[in-house]
């Protein structure tokens, strides 16, 4: 006998209503098929997959966009300010080209293209003309405190290899050491008329010593020149509390004592390494120094400096130059496109307009005299060159025994000049005068 149970009636139906849905929806579409005709796997192929592990290939077929079916209505409607789109960046463009013409030809319009005549020029190779250079003998400090002592031996100042050389050396320790005294006017060398630079002494009860090193300063005083142009070709000495300078001194205080009359700092820098706080033999200036008194010294107006590029100024030969005429003057490096300090006479300062220059009417004095170049090798000062407190200064400038407390310390400093090379070297001197002064009446340009 057979039991059937309450559901089978149910079952059944619920079995019939499944395949008739099923029915109808295989005779409507399946909502879940891949559209656009792309092909599902039949079971054969899934057997295949399974069997050779290789996905069936498939096309993915996309619909193109026929021309003229995507709307474009900015192209029907068009905004008037979008034009100053395109027109204000070509009016900045023109105006910037405008202004730039401008400021060239304004530019051009103050250059003056002097002619000069070649008042002396050196290589060195027919030697050290000492009927034109000048050795400069003094132990004053030339008014900042310097520790050298100039002489005219050719311990400090000689050639070598085509070059003059200027070169530092250490005191006699016996004049340091006991009471001794350097009087130049005995020896008939001062290069000064003041006894203050031609005497020293060493008083070793009050610890005032004599200068503790040597060096050499030299002057082109007979080929002086009134507005021109100086070039020096030089590699800076290393080592430090050195203090190279090529520079220009007028050959008569007409407007009174410096620096009332003037003073062309072509080149300054120092012996210490890149390391200095006021920046050693990688950085070089320029400067004008110009007042009526020293306390008025307006140089810090006047005075420009220049780096050295991942390099110093000692390891190669530079040119050092100057031009300078009535309406301006300038220094450079190398080329007279990489300007140093420029200073245009004809911009008046207000020290400019107050006496003693205003009686000349000239905007360029006090630099509208005969001036003449210098070139030396100071050791330390005490003037601020090197500033107290810096890198390790070993004396203050303010101290009456700045000079011995320097000398103490020589182990140090003197270990820095053996380590690199404590002079300065000069390849070549060149100096023109311009045209219209001094004889100067046919000259060339350069």
């Amino acid at each position: 006998m057979s039991l059937r149970s309450p559901f089978d009636h149910v079952n059944s139906t619920s079995v019939s209503v499944d395949l008739a849905n099923e029915s109808v929806a295989s005779e409507k579409g399946n909502p879940f098929e891949t559209p656009y005709g792309s092909n599902a796997p039949s079971a054969a192929s899934s057997q295949v997959f399974w069997d050779n592990r290789t996905a069936p290939a498939r096309f993915f077929h996309s619909r193109r966009v026929k021309k003229g079916e995507v709307s474009k209505p900015w192209l029907s409607v068009k905004d008037s300010k979008e034009k100053w789109i395109t027109i204000i960046p070509i009016m900045g463009m023109l105006v910037g080209l405008a202004l730039g013409a401008l400021l060239v030809w304004d530019g051009l319009k103050t250059v003056v293209n002097n002619k000069y005549c070649p008042i002396y020029s050196t290589d060195f190779s027919e030697g050290l003309d000492e009927s034109i250079w000048t050795k400069e003998a003094e132990v004053g400090g030339f008014g900042n405190g310097q520790f050298e002592e100039t002489t005219i031996t050719d311990e400090n100042v000689f050639l070598r290899d085509g070059m003059m050389v200027i070169r530092p050396t250490l005191q006699d320790e016996a004049l340091i050491t006991t009471n001794s005294v350097i009087d130049l006017t005995q020896q008939g060398i001062c290069s000064s008329t003041e006894w203050k630079n031609c005497i020293t002494s060493t008083n070793t009860t009050n610890g005032t010593i004599i200068q503790p090193v040597k060096s050499g300063r030299v002057n082109l005083k007979n080929r002086a020149i009134k507005y021109g142009r100086i070039e020096v070709e030089a590699e800076l000495p290393s080592g430090d509390w050195l203090w190279p300078a090529i520079w220009m001194l007028p050959v008569n205080s007409t407007y009174g004592d410096w620096p009332a009359s003037g003073e062309i700092d072509i080149l300054e820098s120092r012996g210490n390494d890149h390391t200095f706080a006021q920046g050693g033999n990688n950085v070089m200036s320029s400067a004008l120094h110009w007042g009526p008194d020293t306390g008025n010294d307006a140089w810090w107006r006047t005075n420009n400096k220049r780096s050295a590029l991942h390099t110093t100024f000692a390891k190669k030969f530079h040119t050092f130059g100057l031009e300078w005429n009535e309406k301006y003057l300038f220094t450079y490096l190398d080329s007279r496109l990489m300007q140093v300090m420029y200073v245009n006479f004809d911009s008046k300062s207000s020290l400019w307009e107050r006496d003693p220059w205003s009686q000349t009417g000239r905007p360029s004095t006090p630099f509208d005299e005969d001036f003449y170049l210098i070139i030396n090798l100071a050791v330390g000062s005490q003037n601020g060159w090197f500033e107290d407190g810096k890198s390790k200064k070993p004396w203050v400038d303010g101290s009456p025994t700045a000079k011995k407390d320097f000398w103490n310390a020589r182990d140090e400093w003197q270990k820095t000049w053996e380590e690199g090379s404590p002079e300065l070297k000069i390849r070549a001197v060149r100096v023109w005068q311009q045209q219209g002064y001094n004889g100067c009446e046919s000259g060339i340009q350069l």
